[in-house]
């Protein structure tokens, strides 16, 4: 709450008689409602009540590209809202310029917003397609199991220090063959151990970080 009133994407705000006790510095603004009010209004088992109607004006692609951006993450047809909010997190966290999302789940789920921990109020979330990613210019990096270069290979061969776009798929079959085939590198994680793979969120904040410690 605290992100989206410092975003002033707040519109009306609504607060329980304890919520206001508990926030006060938060709801100056709010209109009581009741318990079960709140309770109806929100989606999680243990509200904290506290609900806002927000309003988020996003940049278009060509705005953020326009901006010479260093660092993007590409979500193509996200189905988990969870990890799209997580890697929303990440990619502000790592100092990404945007998140594109191409298809899949709506990055205004309440999931995915409560996952993204604030972060969707702090960086461009642009609905656009990896295609216009694919030919903006940038180093485009594909995720993949089967990806012919090694994350560790670009590290120390310094290509992550290029203003870059990191392409990530779903869980379940990753990224499309025309996505990974027009991209310039497909990078697979390195496993030293024995898991069979890591999960979509950790692989992101694997190669994010990669890139951001390059370029920083």
């Amino acid at each position: 709450m605290r992100e989206a009133l410092a975003a002033s994407a707040v519109l009306e705000l609504f607060a329980t008689a304890e919520a206001m006790d508990r926030y006060p510095a938060l709801v100056t603004d709010a209109s009581e409602i009741s318990p079960r009010d709140a309770a109806a209004l929100s989606e999680t088992v243990t509200p904290q009540g506290l609900v806002a109607v927000c309003s988020l004006s996003q940049p278009s692609l060509a705005d953020v590209l326009d901006r010479a951006p260093r660092l993007v993450a590409v979500l193509v047809e996200p189905n988990d809202p969870g990890n799209l909010g997580t890697i929303i997190r990440t990619a502000d966290a790592a100092g990404a310029d945007a998140v594109v999302v191409d298809g899949g789940v709506d990055p205004y789920n309440g999931k995915a917003v409560r996952a993204s921990a604030g972060s969707l109020f702090h960086l461009p979330v642009v609905a656009a397609s990896a295609a216009e990613v694919l030919t903006a210019g940038l180093l485009t990096l594909a995720t993949s199991g089967a990806g012919t270069s090694d994350l560790d290979e670009l590290i120390a061969a310094g290509a992550l220090a290029a203003s870059s776009a990191w392409l990530f798929g779903t869980e379940a079959h990753g990224l499309p063959a025309g996505v990974l085939s027009a991209a310039t590198h497909t990078v697979r994680v390195p496993i030293y151990g024995r898991a069979e793979s890591l999960n979509l969120a950790a692989a992101a904040a694997v190669c994010l970080y990669a890139s951001a410690r390059a370029q920083h």
